[in-house]
């Protein structure tokens, strides 16, 4: 009788707890999360994506850069253009590409295309310089993290603009330029409807190209988004909307 009563009440435990469980998996969702209140502003980050997310270049040391060159190699292979032209579509720029599914799924949502050759010289093709490694005038990518329904720029232009942290830093920073032009991203590439839903999805990038950092000093960079429904001034969180970084280019 004892073994019995064992068998039943576990029985009965594994029976609730399993009906628990179907009954919670009934209320989340398979391609979007039920609760992403913490990711309501988008971080920045930057590849080549090192630990201490510091870009440390020895010109006349190729291995000090070579690692930098075959991680921006890999990280910018799906933005190939004919890979691209292949998977993506080409959209009207400066509206949201919105994919509802109006009472039937619509599955998987197309993405737009963002073509490699967009980064004009920090594109890599055909580049002998190694995105400007080899040469002291390195090249670092500005990417957003994705956030799922996310409407970024509410509607508004917006771009990336990145600045030396301190006054020493700005006049060791030196000119630099931004692909595309003026550090934009446009509103066509929102909003991300998640992994499962937007399977090609490849999220816009801004391109930094530093032409005259001074050499053997090391130097705070920050970069923020611009747009208006981004904070960047969360004094809590150093990654909403911004991101910070160190560079430095050795000649010896």
């Amino acid at each position: 009788f004892i073994l019995l009563f064992y068998l039943v009440f576990y029985g009965f435990l594994t029976a609730m707890f399993t009906l628990t469980m179907w009954v919670m998996l009934q209320t989340v969702s398979d391609h979007t999360p039920k609760y992403q209140d913490r990711l309501a502003t988008p971080g920045l980050m930057i590849r080549p994506k090192t630990e201490n997310l510091d870009v440390i270049v020895n010109i006349s040391d190729t291995e000090s850069w070579d690692q930098h060159v075959q991680k921006l190699n890999k990280f910018l292979e799906p933005y190939n253009d004919s890979i691209q032209a292949q998977k993506n579509d080409v959209c009207r720029p400066g509206r949201y590409y919105e994919q509802p599914d109006n009472g039937v799924l619509n599955y998987p949502k197309r993405a737009c295309q963002f073509n490699r050759t967009q980064l004009g010289n920090c594109s890599g093709i055909g580049d002998p310089t190694y995105y400007g490694y080899s040469t002291g005038q390195p090249c670092v990518f500005i990417k957003m993290n994705r956030v799922i329904n996310f409407y970024a720029g509410a509607n508004q232009s917006m771009n990336v603009t990145c600045a030396g942290k301190r006054d020493e830093d700005a006049e060791n920073l030196g000119p630099f330029v931004m692909f595309p032009a003026n550090g934009n991203i446009d509103l066509m590439y929102f909003p991300y409807y998640g992994k499962k839903f937007h399977v090609n999805y490849t999220q816009p990038l801004v391109a930094v190209k530093f032409l005259n950092v001074t050499p053997n000093v090391e130097v705070n960079v920050e970069c923020r988004i611009n747009a208006a429904n981004i904070a960047t001034d969360d004094e809590r969180d150093k990654f909403a909307g911004r991101v910070a970084f160190k560079l430095r280019i050795s000649k010896t």
